[in-house]
């Protein structure tokens, strides 16, 4: 396992290297206006797949500029939503509609990813990711509210919530990287590693058919938008930093979490389940059946129904 997982680090370092040698112009994510040009030109388009009203706003933070999509009714429920690694707020266009129905939404785009936040500073640690986000929920006055997170997103949610002092209520984890454990499969995820080293559309194919049991269902907008990020964008050495919270990080957490995987996952596996329910003291944890590491899109009913009952306390969900 060492040995994979230096593995890992080496070719998440490789493909920083090799991105940076081609930058253009002065830009965290990518190299060249052109590259960033088409990848804009993708999340618009990628945008238009959320089929509720919405608006864009950017605001200015100690690292740059934060770019907020926001939706849902004014006297909902706050809800964050953060996103998997590379992709966007724009993923959560299948599940946009039933979270917006009940809760004012706002879905973040990380700034050290590709989406329309801009880094202006160096890369942040995890510390000033912690600043960066209360910044924010600073600026919208958000207090007592929800989150709900994906992969890479997902340790950032738990990251969060391990601070003593934060403003969060319900937390839902959508197979959170990194989070209870170290990614389950390695082997299996080396085609996303390669994908970024030396990315063409049979690598990336191949990656969807590795991270999802549903490629299909994936949106030929967003897949396109998903692409770009993988071929254009610098990578992100931050998750070389994320690593399984403690025991006694994840005991800190008193608010109530849900947690999904799917049950062909590559990055979590029932070890996951089970740490998060021996040391969550108010988890509640679920396998999604025919789902893997792309829940949102592998079965977007059937997480949609799990996410807003267990935001809305409309029924439990049973530990499995």
């Amino acid at each position: 396992m060492l040995k994979l997982s230096l593995q890992f680090a080496l070719l998440f370092l490789l493909a920083g290297c090799a991105s940076s040698k081609k930058i253009k112009f002065d830009d965290y994510i990518f190299q060249t206006k052109t590259e960033k040009g088409a990848y804009i030109n993708s999340y618009d388009k990628a945008l238009k797949l959320w089929d509720v009203p919405y608006t864009e706003e950017n605001i200015q933070t100690d690292f740059g500029i934060a770019h907020i999509i926001v939706a849902g009714p004014k006297n909902g429920k706050n809800l964050v939503l953060l996103h998997g690694m590379d992709a966007s707020s724009t993923m959560w266009y299948p599940n946009i509609k039933a979270l917006a129905k009940t809760h004012r939404v706002y879905a973040i785009d990380f700034l050290m990813e590709p989406g329309k936040s801009t880094l202006t500073t160096k890369a942040l640690s995890s510390e000033e990711i912690v600043i960066w986000y209360n910044q924010i929920f600073t600026y919208y006055k958000l207090k007592n509210f929800d989150i709900v997170a994906a992969s890479r997103g997902g340790w950032t949610a738990t990251l969060l919530a391990t601070q003593k002092e934060n403003s969060i209520d319900k937390i839902v984890l959508l197979s959170p990287a990194q989070t209870f454990k170290s990614i389950d499969k390695m082997r299996k995820t080396t085609s996303a590693l390669l994908l970024k080293l030396f990315p063409n559309e049979k690598r990336f194919t191949k990656t969807l058919n590795t991270f999802a049991t549903h490629p299909e269902n994936i949106n030929p907008a967003y897949k396109r938008q998903f692409y770009l990020a993988n071929k254009y964008a610098k990578s992100n050495s931050n998750m070389l930093n994320m690593r399984p919270f403690s025991d006694d990080e994840l005991k800190s957490i008193q608010n109530p979490v849900l947690v999904l995987i799917g049950d062909h996952d590559v990055i979590n596996s029932d070890e996951s389940l089970k740490r998060a329910q021996k040391y969550l003291v108010n988890s509640k944890t679920k396998i999604i059946k025919d789902a893997g590491h792309f829940l949102s899109t592998d079965q977007p009913k059937v997480v949609n129904e799990a996410v807003t009952d267990f935001l809305n306390d409309k029924k439990p969900t049973s530990n499995l």
